[in-house]
């Protein structure tokens, strides 16, 4: 059995109803989450990109991934606005596409998970939209959460 089936949700109340979860009570730690995505690409789109009229997609993306970090509380209903550190954000062609990794830092009470795995699927969806002109069987994969550090539930290494 899973460590996580022990536990309960806690974006629940005591009725089942969701609910943001109250960290008032909670100390503020220095904390950081580093997620990736990877965007496959054809040789043909690979080999395009330096000349996309759009402008250069990989430095698109990037500006996307840290404006969707700042944004995460918006999206996800249940996200604490967070005042953000910093938000690095890496976008690099490799075999068979560009891969994503997003890293942000906060010193709060609550974790940077959900800001890092937003501003990398936001630079992976911009990805494709500079390039889906030129193909439309463009393919993102394995969104997920590589690190994390600080907060009660401590280190987590993919």
């Amino acid at each position: 059995m899973s460590k996580a089936s022990h536990q309960q949700l806690s974006h629940y109340g005591p009725s089942g109803q969701a609910a943001m979860v109250d960290v008032s009570a909670k100390p503020p730690t220095r904390r950081t989450a580093t997620a990736s995505a990877f965007v496959e690409l054809s040789s043909a789109v690979l080999a395009a990109l330096p000349a996309n009229p759009k402008g250069n997609p990989l430095e698109v993306a990037r500006f996307a991934g840290i404006q969707a970090a700042k944004r995460t509380a918006d999206l996800i209903p249940m996200c604490h606005p967070l005042m953000l550190s910093k938000v690095d954000v890496q976008v690099e062609i490799v075999a068979g596409g560009v891969r994503i990794n997003a890293t942000v830092s906060t010193v709060g009470p609550t974790g940077v998970e959900m800001e890092a795995l937003t501003a990398a699927s936001v630079a992976a969806l911009t990805v494709y939209d500079m390039t889906k002109a030129l193909d439309k069987s463009i393919v993102i994969r394995n969104i997920q959460l590589e690190a994390k550090s600080g907060g009660k539930s401590g280190e987590f290494l993919r």
